[in-house]
């Protein structure tokens, strides 16, 4: 495995000054981490990705220009509730390893409140991650497009898979609880031999607490049309449930928990 240098942060800087671009955020129940939980969705992306729903967060110009202080504080709102509610925070995308020090920032004030938190990422960026702010990172909601460099690259456009599968690596060998997220869009990711892949993959992260098999739809497309862009997606239908059940039993045979 290469070595990585992570810059330190310089001292100077507070870290509640800290400037991010924050798309939006929203609270969601059992979706993007354990109880309910506040998702703050982070402002610019590397891929673009094919069934992306959320074109309006490829770039951080889109975002608004917040510091740490500023997120914390609507975090703070929902405090009592996602403490009672068994949940916690989630920085989302977008994706969140594109602004690493806001993300670890705002992981660390999160984690000193005593909220659990959790970092939803594609792990291309994964090498931007320092371990300070893994050791702010209670759970990692990790996807992984596919194993096979020809459809990871046809699937993002533009990323290589190699990152993603070093950071998965380093995740497991530092004990931070994973649940994996794979998205079935038919004619895309469904091969049986793509998902064995990915499933074989899995099964060797011993961290690895579940895998979401999320079925592709079409909600974003309106998105789009709003942003002038043609999507990729216009011809595709979801899957059925026959196909569901077929990628979710590929999981369940290698010993890992479906959903």
């Amino acid at each position: 495995m290469t070595a990585v240098a992570w810059p330190s942060r310089p001292s100077y800087v507070p870290a509640g000054t800290v400037l991010g671009s924050v798309h939006s955020f929203d609270t969601s129940t059992g979706v993007d981490g354990p109880g309910t939980r506040f998702v703050a969705f982070l402002a610019g992306c590397p891929l673009r990705c094919r069934f992306c729903h959320s074109p309006d967060t490829w770039y951080q110009r889109s975002g608004r220009t917040m510091t740490v202080d500023d997120l914390v504080t609507e975090i703070r709102r929902y405090e009592r509730f996602i403490k009672v509610a068994g949940g916690g925070v989630t920085l989302s995308g977008g994706e969140p390893l594109q602004q690493p020090r806001f993300t670890a920032a705002v992981l660390r004030r999160c984690t000193e409140l005593g909220l659990h938190t959790a970092l939803d990422t594609s792990g291309f960026l994964g090498d931007r991650a320092t371990p300070e702010l893994l050791d702010a990172t209670d759970l990692v909601l990790l996807d992984i497009k596919s194993r096979d460099p020809a459809t990871y690259r046809r699937v993002t456009r533009t990323g290589t898979v190699t990152p993603t599968l070093r950071f998965a690596h380093r995740l497991a060998d530092r004990g931070i609880p994973i649940w994996i997220r794979s998205v079935l869009v038919p004619g895309l990711t469904d091969d049986p031999a793509n998902v064995a892949g990915v499933a074989d993959f899995v099964a060797t992260l011993a961290t690895v607490q579940r895998v979401e098999v999320l079925p592709f739809h079409r909600l974003g497309a309106h998105k789009y049309r709003e942003l002038g862009l043609p999507y990729p997606c216009a011809d595709t239908e979801p899957p059925t449930p026959e196909l569901l059940a077929r990628v979710r039993a590929q999981f369940t045979d290698r010993g890992l928990v479906a959903r």
